[in-house]
């Protein structure tokens, strides 16, 4: 079977750039002149990554991988467009000499053309080839080699040669506008208490800017490494017009501030925003407080101890194409509910559900198709697996963020290898999977790093008001389904239950078939309710290589072979903004 992502290319005429970066959002000059220059984009889920390779000649072009930048050992592909038609082939060399055709063809031409005195070649492979003779392409630094001639003559390139090293996973574009700016919004001499957990907010007012810029770039500013765990930046409403700083989830901490601006966590760094994307900041219709919130894990709960931590933003007055939007979706954090995780289990699976088809309840204008770049996933310490589901008229065509190997301490913004699509009527479907050996008692959703959650954070473009979607089991369909009475207190049953593997088999299986009772809030905290049912997903596991690129399934298709995401393919910005949900819930109180 040929996959979606293939037969779109192959019916797509040369010169559809503008559909072409959905599927390759990637650029780098391979050169100082701008005569190389290489996109990409890959699925970790097909495990296929496509290049095109774009060249200021009319004769042949070469490209590969090098383990040292020079021609030993490299993969390459060659091809140009010949008085005869295009060639391509796929090559192996072994020292500085003319390469060696590989037995096996693992590169799939899409197109060739040339045109207008430059040649474009358009390829695809495996991520991870099963053949001996290609490069395995990982998650860490690559060089990449290249070189190309006058003619169609295949012979010794001279100078026209180079080699870059480029990270094609784990890409993270840099802007470099004429106008460096930044703000920083970070604490002063904050004393943290002498508690495990301690949430610190500090809301803030914005120096008065020129109009409306874009912010293009975030970096944490890190005092106590050791202490520091999460930080989020939310954007103000008007309601909200005076500074003040004091312990987090207290009246008068800020929250009406609801609109997620950046976020930094543990084991994370700097987050740069696509080129045609910024978070909006100044102007007559953005924002004007910040509330800044810092998580403090002080585990061996020291007194005294104080910071300076915060979050730096660089901004531009030079506007890019779109805002970009960061929507909160996956389970509702919502305490007093009943929701609990059993202890003893090793791979109990909890659900959250987003309908977009119930944006327009609270959205005056008509709903755009929603461009998705990145997503960050979020549990805490008990997660080990994350998957967020892309729905399309009640199947599965995707998924938005694949996590098979959860690491609390390194969550970072999954940098999606393809611009995704949420059309209206799409639903987003996040399962969690948690493992509690090490427990006696339940785990429930709440705040603390021992307490649980389950979030995918959707970073996106263009931006639209809804700032959460999010949803919660019916816990009295629960409690009739497992034939309780309505007024029994459902927290105080879960702490009570005799947990062991068939009851807790039986405990999962009927919240996950429970209806959801959906969420969705927007920016100036309206929201509407509604009802929905989890759908099943696909199940994905680990393999090593793929063989033929061409031959594997599309999204549209039935998942029929293994997978092997590797867990950051991201743009190092770290979300762990899961208290979102819980401010979220007590605003609506």
């Amino acid at each position: 079977m040929i996959p979606l992502l293939f037969s779109l290319l192959l019916a797509w005429p040369p010169g559809t750039g503008a559909q072409q970066d959905k599927l390759m959002p990637f650029v780098e000059n391979l050169d100082a002149d701008s005569n190389v220059i290489l996109k990409w984009g890959f699925s970790e889920v097909q495990g296929t990554i496509m290049f095109q390779l774009t060249v200021k000649t009319t004769g042949w072009l070469g490209f590969g991988f090098s383990p040292n930048g020079g021609m030993a050992a490299s993969d390459i592909v060659m091809g140009g467009v010949g008085p005869n038609g295009t060639y391509f082939m796929d090559y192996h060399a072994t020292g500085n000499s003319f390469p060696l055709v590989d037995k096996k063809q693992s590169y799939t031409l899409l197109s060739l053309n040339e045109v207008d005195g430059q040649t474009t070649m358009t390829f695809l492979r495996s991520i991870q080839s099963c053949d001996q003779e290609d490069f395995h392409i990982t998650d860490s630094p690559v060089k990449l080699i290249y070189a190309y001639g006058t003619s169609d003559d295949i012979r010794y390139h001279a100078n026209r040669r180079g080699t870059k090293e480029v990270n094609l996973l784990k890409f993270m574009p840099r802007s470099r506008p004429p106008d460096i700016n930044y703000l920083d919004f970070v604490v002063e001499n904050v004393t943290v208490p002498a508690e495990r957990t301690y949430y610190h907010c500090k809301v803030m007012k914005v120096p008065k800017l020129n109009g409306k810029n874009h912010i293009y770039r975030i970096e944490p500013v890190i005092e106590q490494l050791d202490l520091v765990h999460h930080m989020l930046l939310y954007g103000c409403p008007s309601s909200v017009n005076q500074t003040y700083e004091k312990k987090c989830y207290t009246e008068g901490s800020g929250e009406d501030c609801i609109r997620v601006v950046s976020a930094w966590g543990v084991g994370g760094g700097a987050f740069e925003l696509p080129e045609i994307a910024g978070i909006p900041i100044g102007g007559q219709n953005n924002d004007e407080f910040y509330r800044l919130e810092i998580h403090y894990n002080n585990l061996a709960q020291e007194a005294g101890r104080r910071d300076n931590s915060g979050l730096r933003l660089y901004y531009t007055a030079q506007l890019r194409q779109h805002d970009v939007g960061i929507m909160t979706t996956g389970l509702m954090v919502a305490i007093g509910w009943g929701y609990a995780i059993p202890p003893n289990a090793t791979a109990f699976h909890s659900y959250g559900l987003c309908n977009t088809s119930h944006f327009s309840d609270i959205l005056p204008d008509p709903v755009p198709d929603l461009s998705v770049f990145s997503v960050a996933l979020h549990t805490h310490l008990a997660g080990r697996k994350v998957q967020a589901g892309h729905i399309r008229n009640g199947e599965q065509i995707d998924f938005l963020g694949l996590d098979e190997n959860f690491n609390f301490d390194m969550q970072q913004a999954t940098n999606l290898g393809n611009i995704k699509t949420i059309k209206p009527g799409d639903e987003i479907v996040v399962e969690c999977t948690y493992n509690t050996t090490n427990r006696k008692g339940i785990t429930q959703l709440g705040l603390a790093t021992t307490d649980e959650m389950c979030l995918a954070f959707v970073f996106y473009y263009p931006a639209i008001p809804v700032t959460s979607c999010c949803s919660h089991p019916d816990m009295n369909a629960y409690t009739a389904m497992m034939g309780k009475t309505v007024d029994q207190d459902i927290e105080e049953m879960l702490k009570t239950a005799v947990w062991d593997q068939s009851s807790t088999a039986v405990h999962e299986a009927t919240m996950k078939r429970v209806p959801q009772i959906g969420f969705i809030i927007d920016v100036n905290k309206n929201y509407t309710m509604y009802e929905g049912n989890i759908r099943n997903m696909t199940t994905t596991l680990s393999v090593s290589c793929r063989s033929d690129p061409s031959l594997q399934a599309g999204p549209l298709e039935p998942f029929n072979y293994n997978t092997s995401p590797r867990g950051s393919s991201s743009w190092v910005v770290t979300s762990v903004a899961g208290s979102v949900l819980l401010m979220l819930w007590m605003t609506m109180l």
